[in-house]
């Protein structure tokens, strides 16, 4: 028979086709009867395959044996280079292993396919943990590296497979090894979200701060994937939180940027730098006001960071927040601008004793402030003439940059209602954070803007329309 295979793909006559139809469907009849007429055995399909390898492929060790007997070319690989070993190791077959290094001649037990890959590099790539334990106990080499320098080490952390991944840790090899972006185990492996193996390289003593080619850290991985029980775990063992990246980004940097508010949580709680900046001069807080993220920006306001910070622009989150038109964004900042003000100014005063209210800077809607927001509501949009606003706020100590960040949102003509609405709106939060009667409050700041007039009607319509004494106090 010829030793020489044909030409690939459209030129296989119909008996080679039937021919390696057979060696898939382990029908050893129908083989024997197209040897007997002369079949080309060592033909390749488009993909390189022949009947040897799709045997090797399938694991059918009976039609393997019988092409063995018949002289097939033993050393035949298809177009990515693999072998009847390889075949065997990626698709599973330890009995065609076995026959193949027991039977077989010059079988190289580590040779690479055109990747650079070898039987244990595909077998621990595929979860296939049978064949691993083979591999390691015919004494193959346990950290040869593929030709992007991933070891199998490296494979079975990118697939998830832990039990292959822990098999191979048995074997004593560098955890720490790296590919050529420089990715440990540990970096694959919590990329692709492997909890059992990301703790499994841990409790092997990885290191778990160590950086790709481009900054990584594992953390930066989970981070930007939103693995929170993997970032959970990597926080415990003690991770930088704040290793940054090529573009100096921290793991709290990419939670803003892809919106990972349980993430975010966990970051604030193992008390990450919120004020750290990235290559663009921006913190966390700046990516949250850029893209609109509420619930982000509540939580790093809540924990209290530094809101003078400008990027590379010179722009503020506050004002980043005004030029995206995110209104309710804005509104938070002025809000925690003017409580860390208050903090500041009340050092001996504790939140969590019972004072005011639980902080928060989101848009109150709570049933027990309905009363006194319909009065600012009214007193906005019915009393307060244009500029009045601008008043109070001075009167009430907003900054410059709280007024002009108010102010930008334009709704026609009669904005300045919106605009004093918002304003009154920002100024509640604080007086009831603090614990402090709004009505009082409301009432010096119309006389302080030389409105008593007003003062004394809104007073009085205010203690008219309370419907419980809890609500407002009768001046």
């Amino acid at each position: 028979m010829a030793e020489d295979c044909v030409s690939e793909g459209e030129n296989l006559l119909q008996s080679e086709l039937d021919f390696h139809d057979a060696a898939k469907r382990n029908d050893l009849t129908r083989m024997e009867l197209l040897l007997k007429k002369g079949v080309n055995i060592n033909v390749k399909n488009n993909f390189g395959m022949n009947a040897l390898l799709l045997a090797a492929w399938f694991g059918h060790l009976r039609i393997l044996r019988t092409l063995v007997n018949v002289g097939a070319k033993l050393s035949c690989e298809n177009k990515n280079g693999l072998n009847l070993l390889l075949c065997a190791a990626q698709r599973g077959h330890v009995n065609i292993l076995e026959f193949i290094l027991e039977d077989l001649e010059d079988m190289w037990l580590d040779k690479p396919d055109k990747m650079q890959r070898t039987a244990l590099h595909l077998a621990s790539s595929c979860g296939n943990l049978e064949v691993v334990e083979f591999l390691i106990g015919s004494g193959c080499a346990h950290s040869l590296k593929d030709k992007e320098q991933n070891t199998a080490l490296h494979l079975s952390a990118r697939g998830g497979h832990v039990e292959v991944l822990q098999r191979i840790i048995e074997t004593a090899v560098d955890l720490d090894e790296t590919n050529q972006e420089g990715e440990t185990a540990l970096h694959l492996a919590a990329e692709g979200g492997h909890f059992d193996c990301v703790k499994a390289l841990l409790s092997g003593a990885c290191d778990v701060n160590a950086q790709t080619n481009k900054n990584m850290n594992a953390l930066h991985y989970a981070v930007l994937h939103g693995w929170v029980k993997v970032s959970e775990l990597l926080i415990e063992a003690e991770i930088n939180l704040d290793a940054v990246n090529h573009q100096g980004a921290s793991p709290i940097h990419l939670a803003a940027l892809h919106n990972h508010d349980s993430i975010i949580k966990l970051l604030i709680d193992a008390e990450c730098e919120l004020d750290i900046v990235d290559q663009r001069q921006q913190t966390a807080l700046h990516i949250a006001a850029e893209n609109g993220r509420q619930i982000i920006a509540d939580m790093i306001l809540i924990a209290g960071v530094n809101l003078k910070l400008a990027d590379k622009h010179g722009k503020t989150s506050l004002e980043i927040a005004a030029r995206g038109n995110h209104i309710n964004l804005v509104d938070m900042i002025i809000k925690a601008d003017r409580f860390y003000k208050w903090e500041k100014d009340h050092p001996n005063i504790d939140l969590e004793s019972g004072v005011g209210m639980q902080v928060t800077f989101k848009q109150d809607h709570r049933a027990e402030t309905q009363h006194i927001r319909s009065v600012i509501w009214r007193l906005a949009t019915k009393y307060l003439k244009p500029n009045e606003w601008k008043k109070l706020a001075h009167f009430w100590k907003f900054t410059e940059a709280h007024i002009k960040a108010i102010e930008q949102q334009w709704a026609g003509s009669k904005s300045y209602k919106e605009h004093g609405h918002r304003m009154l709106l920002n100024w509640l939060s604080g007086v009831i954070t603090s614990g402090e009667n709004p009505i009082k409050g409301l009432y010096e700041g119309l006389v302080g803007i030389g409105r008593r007039d007003l003062a004394e009607s809104i007073r009085k319509k205010a203690n008219a329309d309370c419907s419980s004494a809890r609500k407002c106090v009768v001046m």
